[in-house]
């Protein structure tokens, strides 16, 4: 905890050139403490959104939105939703009805191309490389919509700096690496795609406790340079650690919401997701 709080403590750095903003040329973001506590408009927002699969409903009525610099967790158990309503950012899932706007503009109906061609960034759950392919390829194919070859080159320089592990592994096969190596190749990868928000699916599911710490740091890291994060999470004391503002989905409707500070002290979230009393043992 002490290493994730001076991390967060730290987030208030200069933006670095190019991350979060090139859709907005010239403009500086403010550090995430700035904008975490509400930015000017929703960047991320979903309303009235009702998703089926088949007969099988998953979304009633969903509302959600992640503001300029914020770090938001979606929490819940399994089968509540979380990675549905991620699939529904991305495109991958048209709800039947609702909102789905990015940057102030609808998304609804979009492919996941155009979705990632707009700034949204995505960090897949189990990581989903290609494994037969070299780190460096990897990190490259995050840049597949840009031409702008310069700029590539220097964003793949940036990366090796802010995963330094990445750079000692960048021949490596990136099925050769472990699972916490294979995590950081993921976040750059989508941060080569110079997103405004990074949309990740359960981060820190399988990884060694060593490596979910320095997963979350980087997390912090990567917004206080400017990228918002969309972050779904079964782990509530985790992602709350690290984000402004949280969720928590049950069955496919939001039941609880409000700053993470304020659900780290809600003893409705301390029962059913961070190990105490009646409701954990029932939650688990």
């Amino acid at each position: 905890m002490s290493a994730l709080a001076s991390t967060v403590a730290r987030t208030g750095l200069a933006p670095t050139s190019g991350w979060g903003g090139n859709r907005d040329e010239g403009a500086s973001l403010p550090s995430a403490r700035s904008q975490g506590e509400g930015g000017r408009h929703a960047l991320l927002e979903l309303k009235q959104i009702n998703s089926f699969y088949g007969p099988v409903q998953a979304h009633f009525d969903l509302d959600l939105e992640v503001r300029p610099g914020q770090i938001v967790s979606l929490l819940g158990g399994n089968a509540s939703g979380k990675s549905t309503t991620m699939k529904v950012v991305l495109g991958l899932l048209k709800p039947r009805s609702g909102q789905l706007r990015f940057d102030g503009q609808s998304i609804l109906g979009l492919g996941t191309p155009q979705v990632i061609r707009r700034g949204i960034g995505s960090v897949p759950e189990a990581r989903r490389l290609f494994p037969a392919m070299t780190v460096r390829e990897n990190l490259l194919m995050g840049a597949y919509a840009r031409n702008d070859r310069k700029a590539v080159s220097e964003d793949l320089g940036r990366m090796l700096e802010l995963f330094p592990r990445v750079a000692e592994r960048i021949d490596f096969q990136a099925g050769t690496l472990s699972g916490g190596e294979q995590q950081m190749v993921a976040m750059a990868r989508a941060l080569m795609g110079r997103p405004k928000l990074l949309c990740m699916d359960e981060p820190t599911m399988g990884l060694s406790p060593l490596y979910v710490d320095k997963v979350l740091e980087l997390i912090a890291r990567i917004n206080g340079q400017g990228v918002s994060v969309f972050m779904v999470e079964q782990n509530a004391s985790l992602a709350l650690q690290i984000a402004h503002y949280g969720y928590v989905l049950q069955t496919g409707r939001i039941v609880l919401q409000g700053s993470a500070r304020e659900l780290l002290a809600d003893t409705r979230i301390r029962d059913a997701y961070l190990g105490g009393g009646d409701a954990a043992r029932t939650a688990s």
